[in-house]
C-alpha cells in the first residue's frame, strides 16, 4: 500500500487552502482545512477568516455561518511554533501583530450580527476556543475534547478566556484554566460552554438542514438543532458533584491556598483521578502563569468582552518581551522544541512570585515605545451572544 512520506504530507498541507468557504443558499461555511496541523490558526487564516465572516455579516442574503474544522480536530490553537520563530528571528511585535489580528477575530465572532453555527467535532484548544466558545451555537460531540493548557508553555489562558471562562458556574473556570484539564462535550454541555450536543455520525444531516434555514430567526435555528441533540443527566449529575469539590478549592483567594487547598481534598478523596491529576499539572505549569491567570480570570468577572480582550493583549505584550518573564520562551523550549519536558521555571515557586511582578505583566507598556499600541477593537453594539444564550 502506497503511503505519503512526511515530507510528501507536508507538501500536500501547504498546497492546500487554510480554509475554506462555502455558500449554501443562505448559509455561509467556513471550514479550517489544516488537518495534518491539528486545523491550528496561522496569520493566513485569521485573515481570510475576519475578511469573510465581515463580508458575511454586511450580506443581506446570508442568513447564518456555520464554523467546523476538517480531520480529527476543530482547532488545536494558534501556531505557536511559527508564530514564537516569526518572533525569535525578528522582533517581538511580530508576535504582537498576529495577536492582534486573532483577538481581534475573536471580538467579531463574540459581537457576530447573524447566527453563527460552531460544530466542534475533535480537539478544541487555545486559540481554537477563541474562534468556538464566543460563537452564539456551539455544538458538540461525544468526540469533541476542550482543553485551555496555556500554563504548562509559560503562557496563560487567553483569547477572551478571561471573559467566557468567567461566566462558567462556581469556579469551574478557574479550574479549567488552573489545571489545563480536558473535558468532553459532555462536559462542556453541562457547564455551559456549549449550547448542544449532538453525536458525530448526525453532524451531517444536521449540517444539510442547517444549510437549507432560509430566515436568521433564531427559534428556527434552534428547532433545527433540536432535532439532533442529546442529553445526558448521567454527566450533569457527576459535573454537579465535582462542581462542589472545585468550588471548595478553587474560591481560595491565591494560587497557593487553592494548591494547598486541591492537596488537601486529595488525602480525603485519594480515589479521584481528576483531583491527583489537577494538582500534578499546576505543580508542572509555569508559577508566573498560574498567577497570572488567577488575576486574569478574576477581573473578567467584572468586564465586559472588549476589556478582557485588551488586557488580555496587554499581558501577552509583556510576556512575549521577555523584560519581565522568560517562562514562555522557556517553555516553549521544552514542551515544544526540544521536548524535554522540563521548563525551568523563573522563579520556580508559586510562593517566590510577588505581586509586584504580576502587577508589571498587567501594566501597559511605556507609551515612548514605538511597537506598542493598545488593542484597539472596532465599536460593536450586537449582543447576539447574551440573547442565544438567555434562551437556551
Amino acid at each position: 500500500m502506497w503511503v505519503l512520506s512526511s515530507t510528501e504530507l507536508f507538501r500536500r498541507d501547504s498546497m492546500e487552502q487554510p480554509v475554506l468557504f462555502e455558500e449554501y443558499s443562505g448559509a455561509r461555511k467556513v471550514i479550517l482545512n489544516r488537518p495534518s496541523k491539528l486545523n491550528t490558526l496561522t496569520l493566513e487564516m485569521v485573515s481570510q477568516m475576519s475578511n469573510k465572516l465581515q463580508i458575511y455579516e454586511g450580506d443581506h442574503t446570508v442568513n447564518l455561518v456555520i464554523s467546523k474544522g476538517n480531520g480529527k480536530a476543530f482547532c488545536a490553537g494558534g501556531d505557536v511554533i511559527g508564530n514564537l520563530c516569526s518572533i525569535l528571528t525578528g522582533h517581538w511585535s511580530y508576535g504582537a501583530s498576529f495577536y492582534k489580528k486573532q483577538l481581534t477575530l475573536d471580538h467579531l465572532i463574540a459581537t457576530y450580527k447573524k447566527p453563527l453555527i460552531c460544530l466542534i467535532d475533535g480537539v478544541v484548544m487555545g486559540g481554537g476556543a477563541g474562534i468556538s466558545m464566543h460563537g452564539s451555537f456551539r455544538v458538540v460531540t461525544e468526540k469533541t475534547v476542550l482543553a485551555m493548557p496555556e500554563a504548562s508553555i509559560g503562557l496563560f489562558p487567553d483569547v477572551g478566556a478571561s471573559y467566557f471562562l468567567s461566566k462558567l458556574p462556581g469556579y469551574f473556570g478557574e479550574y479549567l484554566g488552573l489545571t489545563g484539564a480536558r473535558i468532553d462535550g459532555a462536559t462542556m454541555l453541562a457547564c455551559g460552554l456549549a449550547t448542544h450536543f449532538v453525536f458525530s455520525k448526525d453532524l451531517p444531516p444536521l449540517e444539510h438542514a442547517l444549510s437549507s434555514v432560509e430566515s436568521s430567526n433564531e427559534s428556527e435555528i434552534l428547532s433545527v438543532i433540536s432535532k439532533y441533540t442529546h442529553k445526558s443527566n448521567v454527566k450533569e449529575e457527576e459535573f454537579h458533584k465535582r462542581l462542589k469539590s472545585i468550588n471548595k478549592c478553587f474560591s481560595r483567594q491565591t494560587v497557593e491556598d487553592i494548591l494547598h487547598s486541591l492537596e488537601e481534598e486529595l488525602l480525603d478523596n485519594f480515589t479521584e483521578k481528576w483531583i491527583a491529576d489537577a494538582v500534578k499539572n499546576m505543580k508542572s505549569a509555569s508559577p508566573t502563569s498560574l498567577k497570572i491567570f488567577l488575576r486574569s480570570i478574576r477581573e473578567g468577572r467584572g468586564q465586559t468582552i472588549e476589556q478582557c480582550l485588551s488586557q488580555e493583549y496587554t499581558i501577552f505584550c509583556n510576556i512575549i518581551r521577555r523584560k519581565i518573564t522568560n517562562d514562555f520562551y522557556e517553555g516553549s523550549r521544552a514542551i515544544l522544541f526540544d521536548k524535554d519536558n522540563k521548563p525551568k521555571w523563573e522563579p520556580p515557586k508559586l510562593e517566590l512570585v510577588s505581586a509586584e511582578t504580576v502587577d508589571m505583566v498587567f501594566k501597559a507598556l511605556e507609551e515612548d515605545d514605538d511597537d506598542w499600541h493598545c488593542l484597539q477593537l472596532p465599536a460593536r453594539s450586537s449582543n447576539l451572544l447574551d440573547h442565544a444564550r438567555s434562551k437556551l
